[in-house]
């Protein structure tokens, strides 16, 4: 029973979100402030699940495989390499490390 109250706690508090940025006036939506964090939110929100995702481990810090492919693909970036390339990469770096059977670190 209790899932069903959180899936409907979760199903009224997306509704309730929706419906107050319904509300939001044009203007503070049209602000020069606002639209800078529009454009800046999901870069880090996808820098934050990309970061959980490579160094967590339930409730513990993790250093292994996937942390070599970031710094792999990073590298990549900087050197500005094409998006396939910079997967590539992340994952040949990240397969060759397990592979060997190691850590970096």
């Amino acid at each position: 029973m209790n899932i069903w109250i959180a899936i409907a706690l979760t199903a009224v508090g997306c509704y309730l979100a929706k419906l107050l940025g319904l509300l939001v006036p044009a203007g503070v939506l049209e602000r020069p402030l606002a639209q800078r964090l529009a454009a800046l939110l999901p870069v880090a929100l996808l820098a934050a699940l990309t970061a959980q995702q490579t160094f967590g481990d339930g409730q513990h810090l993790t250093l292994d495989a996937r942390g070599a492919g970031l710094a792999a693909a990073a590298l990549a970036l900087v050197l500005r390499a094409p998006f396939l390339v910079v997967v590539g990469a992340a994952v040949v770096v990240t397969a060759g490390v397990r592979a060997l059977g190691q850590t970096p670190w």
